[in-house]
């Protein structure tokens, strides 16, 4: 299977998505932001509007297909049982500490008798309490990151819960490869891609966000799709970092710099805001 990345698609309307030269791509958010949601390395709702860069999540009128396809498949968990993840995250907050994060991680890891409910529980209560809210694996697919260190983490956020999965429900979650996108996309769909980050340097080569990586041979393999699905006219988003193999991959499109802040980083005095590249295909 391909590796996994998020692809979000929207459906293109004359109002929203898929703005012109200088027409804002921005459109109202809702109840519900990702990035308040989970910690998240490299989040992207963390980016500066400007130059028609805005987050983009599911709104009004574009009824978005979402393909959550970074490393889970929770969402579809909180758009169809919310109130089951709430009662089990709830029990987790109720308990959380240091030797109680090790059993959860133990349990998220190893437990075979676990339900939906619960692994999406255990995998919210793990991104608020671990390092940084770093999500990593090791070569055997199990989440390796050590606790944090918190005095009083908001583990359960019920209203943000809700809302999210207010949102969820309305659009259509998959998780599969990221070249599935070419079995369904068409003509004038918005397709944003957030691939795992190309590393900015030998000591940045993180990509463990799923047990197989995200080399440089994937991020060719996703060029390959970028440029299919240009052809067929889809309107084109992608993130990455600002890295010679992204410049020289997406070279024929357009590449606009973003400074986004970064809060991970196991030298805080390194954490601030670092240059990525958007490549946009209008």
């Amino acid at each position: 299977m391909s590796q996994l990345l998020r692809v979000q698609c929207f459906n293109v309307s004359q109002d929203g998505f898929g703005a012109g030269e200088g027409q804002s791509l921005e459109q109202p958010f809702g109840h519900a932001n990702p990035a308040d949601l989970f910690a998240w390395a490299g989040a992207t709702a963390s980016w500066p509007n400007r130059a028609g860069i805005a987050p983009l999540t599911a709104s009004g009128a574009a009824q978005p297909v979402l393909s959550l396809n970074s490393i889970n498949g929770h969402s579809s968990v909180l758009a169809d049982g919310v109130d089951d993840v709430i009662a089990q995250l709830s029990k987790l907050s109720a308990a959380h500490g240091p030797e109680r994060y090790y059993h959860v991680r133990h349990r998220y890891n190893h437990g075979t008798r676990l339900t939906q409910a619960e692994r999406a529980a255990m995998f919210i209560y793990l991104n608020k309490t671990c390092f940084n809210g770093l999500h990593r694996v090791n070569r055997r697919g199990e989440f390796n990151v050590p606790a944090g260190r918190y005095a009083n983490p908001r583990i359960l956020d019920e209203e943000l819960l809700r809302a999210a999965s207010r949102e969820l429900a309305r659009a259509e979650l998959r998780c599969t490869g990221f070249e599935s996108v070419l079995s369904y996309a068409k003509p004038g769909d918005f397709i944003y891609f957030d691939p795992p980050y190309a590393p900015a340097s030998r000591t940045a080569n993180f990509t463990a966000y799923a047990q197989d990586g995200f080399g440089p041979e994937d991020q060719a393999r996703l060029r390959d799709v970028y440029r299919e699905l240009d052809r067929r006219r889809c309107k084109l988003m992608l993130s990455n970092s600002d890295v010679p193999l992204i410049r020289e991959l997406y070279a024929k499109f357009r590449l606009d710099v973003v400074a986004a802040p970064r809060a991970i980083n196991c030298n805080a005095s390194r954490r601030g805001l670092v240059s990525e590249l958007v490549v946009r295909n209008y």
